[in-house]
């Protein structure tokens, strides 16, 4: 009798990057001499065992939904047990890390460049900015908080509570129309919105409370909707603060600020809570008085596999808008700089939202589910044009918007093999409905109602379904194939007959990504893809309008982007991360800013052609260098005796900085920001300038308790603008046609805030 041959076993503890366990890991050993093939999924505490397996070598491939797959390759021989320990590193889909105890980390941290970005991301231009790197950038408000993201302006045109002007990729995106935000779990833009399509505002950012941000650009990603043709950034809170913190602040313009906020364990969760206040008047003549509320209270339990959080925020702002000013006034001297033409233009709003998610991992994958509920108000008062529609009352115009918001989504992520090739899977459905009872359009004088220029209630509700999948063919090459189907229903119902109406629409959006690599920490991108903006659904079923009485065609309800980049990413030196990208993108019907009616109306195709690139290199362990630049040339399609060139459009971006944090108790940071020129008008014949910004932070660790901070804006004290626009005015005394001219709100003059910060 011949006895039987040991047999081998492979066992061994999978964990993520914190160190935490990953039960349900999918682990295949695969024996790369035959067509011997096990599986098993780890235990509670994330070990396995692979038993009675003959001697030879293995490979040894580590799988779960929303971590990127790690394979080795061992050799074991018979009688014995071989050890294979494995950690996974989180993806970049945006819905993770929301009940995660830990920030992003950042690609120059690494210890093994390959393992960050590479083998991850979808596209060149895909990326995250850790918590680390949001608290060393000084800024001056926090929307400035995009400006993390390569190649992303943030600027303003008005009072300091109304949503910021984003420019992106050639885009100037207004308020947010090809710019899609999240924040903690629910979605910022704002669709048929009362002062801009996709109005984003994120003026109740807590950048204190952020833990990283996760950001794509294009129209490649299946999991990407409404209003990302330019670009989609996510913000994700803490759940766990490591102290409670207290702080104050104080600065010029009667600018204070206070904020509080900890964490603690309740059951077997935890509570997150902060409240924050502030106070500014800015360098205006007429004073902001800008006055903001801002809390949030979170609860959340469990990890990135399973768990849940519940996440509560109010915000509520009110202030004094300085719009732009035209130019002629300031050099007649009728008003300053910083002056108004209309010192009663205001605004006032608020912002109450409650957003939950809950995931499980089993077998079959990794679910998650997303639900938010929103309750949103905007009393906006703004007067761009002065004289020239009413000589006698003004152009004042009141802008109100008030809506309850309903959404979610439903997505399940799962391993599976097509073709004998391992895919990474995922689909969803979700769904969102705005119920708009108060959406008004007014004439009036010193904030009172002259006359109504339209009224109307809307109910939008949009669904959709995706589907993507992330197919591995070779070690060396990997494709992302999806497709996203939107459904959108608009019902307004109008003052007038004529601009009430039903309306239903829908489009299709396939995309296609192609990875190839990593060779030598270097990794290569090919996306294109499809997606699309909405319009404001007044616009889509209006046949009259509502100023002159003049009949007017509806607009495409929804409007086709089509996108394509190619990139390249590499980690070739230790501690060094760079990216470049070359992309296009076509959108069916460009959205242009219109003066005298303070808002946005459909225009040409257009096509935007531009190159990015973004670097950051830790020569040492205490300095970090980082650089991005953003070049485009954006050019409406169809020829037009007016020209070719899109307003607002943004040529040039640079953004660069250097920053020292060492074992001591003194660290700061020193940033510079290019704005590139604009052109002003479709013939280029009027410009907007470049500047250029100086902007610095410096920290003093008085104890492990205590520290002060000091931020200065605008360095080198530029005279320069933070926005500019050209059209037609009516200053009292001019013709009654008006005059053309730019108009320009001007950056904030150098001004420092100090902070003083204790960790409890």
């Amino acid at each position: 009798m011949v006895s039987a041959e040991p047999t081998a076993s492979i066992r061994g503890v999978v964990r993520d990057d914190s160190g935490l366990a990953l039960p349900g890991v999918t682990v295949e050993c695969a024996r790369l001499d035959g067509d011997l093939s096990r599986s098993i999924p780890t235990d509670a505490a994330g070990t396995f065992d692979v038993a009675g397996l003959p001697a030879g070598r293995y490979r040894v491939a580590f799988r779960l939904p929303s971590f990127a797959t790690s394979v080795r390759d061992v050799s074991v021989a018979a009688g014995a047990t071989a050890t294979v320990d494995a950690v996974l590193r989180v993806t970049l889909s945006a819905d993770v890390l929301v009940t995660g105890r830990r920030a992003l980390r950042s690609l120059t941290d690494l210890e093994e460049p390959v393992n960050g970005l590479l083998g991850l991301a979808e596209a060149g231009s895909t990326g995250v900015v850790t918590a680390e790197q949001i608290e060393r950038r000084p800024a001056y408000r926090p929307g400035e908080l995009f400006e993390s993201v390569p190649g992303v302006v943030v600027s303003q045109h008005s009072g300091e509570g109304k949503a910021n002007q984003y420019y992106v990729r050639g885009f100037n995106v207004d308020h947010g129309t090809d710019l899609a935000t999240w924040v903690a779990g629910a979605p910022v833009n704002m669709p048929t919105h009362a002062h801009g399509q996709g109005y984003s505002d994120n003026n109740f950012l807590i950048p204190e409370l952020v833990s990283g941000v996760q950001y794509r650009k294009g129209t490649y990603s299946a999991e990407e909707g409404d209003f990302s043709a330019a670009g989609a950034i996510n913000v994700n809170y803490f759940n766990v603060l490591a102290h409670p913190i207290a702080k104050a602040e104080v600065g010029p313009g009667r600018f204070a600020r206070v904020l509080f906020a900890a964490s603690s364990t309740l059951g077997r969760g935890h509570l997150l809570y902060a409240g924050e206040a502030s106070h500014s008047d800015g360098p205006w003549v007429h004073p902001d008085d800008y006055r903001k509320w801002n809390g949030i209270l979170r609860f959340s339990e469990g990890d990135e596999q399973n768990g849940f959080s519940l996440t509560a925020m109010a915000y509520s702002g009110r202030w004094n808008a300085t719009d732009q000013v035209p130019e002629r006034a300031i050099s007649r001297g009728l008003v300053d700089r910083f002056g108004s033409i209309d010192p009663t233009s205001a605004g006032r709003t608020h912002r109450h939202s409650l957003a939950g998610e809950w995931r499980r991992s089993t077998r079959a994958g990794l679910t998650t589910v997303k639900a938010y509920a929103i309750d949103y108000g905007l009393d906006l008062f703004s007067n761009f044009t002065y004289f020239l529609d009413d000589p006698d009352h003004g152009d004042q115009f009141e802008q109100q918007d008030g809506r309850h918001v309903l959404g979610g989504s439903l997505t399940q992520r799962f391993l599976g093999r097509w073709f004998g090739r391992d895919t990474d899977s995922v689909a969803g459905v979700e769904g969102r409905f705005d119920r708009v009872p108060t959406l008004g359009l007014y004439h009036t004088e010193a904030r009172q109602r002259i006359d109504t220029i339209r009224r109307d209630r809307v109910r939008q509700s949009s669904g959709a379904l995706f589907f993507q999948t992330t197919v591995q063919w070779t070690p060396k090459l990997r494709t992302v194939a999806g497709v996203r189907d939107d459904a959108y229903r608009f019902h307004v119902e109008s003052d007038e007959a004529a601009n009430s109406g039903l309306r239903r629409s829908s489009l299709a959006s396939p995309k296609l990504s192609l990875i190839a690599g990593p060779w030598k920490n270097t990794e290569v991108y090919a996306n294109w893809g499809w997606g699309f903006h909405s319009n404001d659904a007044r616009a889509a079923v209006q046949t009259r309008d509502p100023r002159t009485g003049a009949p007017v065609m509806p607009v495409d309800p929804l409007v086709r982007a089509r996108g394509a980049e190619v990139g390249v990413r590499t980690a070739a030196a230790r501690r060094f991360h760079s990216a470049l990208t070359v992309w296009g993108l076509d959108i069916a019907s460009e959205l242009l800013f219109v003066g005298d009616a303070g808002t946005t109306e459909a225009s040409r195709p257009s096509r935007r052609l531009g190159l990015e690139w973004s670097s950051a290199l830790a020569p040492t362990s205490w300095m970090t260098v980082d650089a991005d630049l953003a070049f485009s040339r954006a050019r409406f399609r169809h020829s037009d005796p007016a020209g070719d060139r899109i307003p607002g459009a943004v040529e040039a971006v640079v953004s660069a900085g250097i920053t020292a944090e060492g074992s001591g108790p003194l660290s700061g940071s020193l940033r510079l920001r290019y704005f590139g020129p604009r052109p002003l008008v479709e013939d280029n014949r009027v410009r907007s300038k470049a500047s250029t910004t100086l902007n610095a932070r410096m920290c003093y660790r008085l104890d492990r308790r205590y520290r002060v901070s000091l931020e200065a804006f605008n360095l080198a004290n530029a005279k320069a603008s933070d926005i500019d626009y050209f059209y037609v005015s009516r200053l009292p005394g001019e013709p009654a046609e008006g005059v053309a001219d730019l108009h320009t709100h001007p950056l904030e003059t150098r001004n420092f805030r100090f902070s003083l910060t204790a960790a409890f």
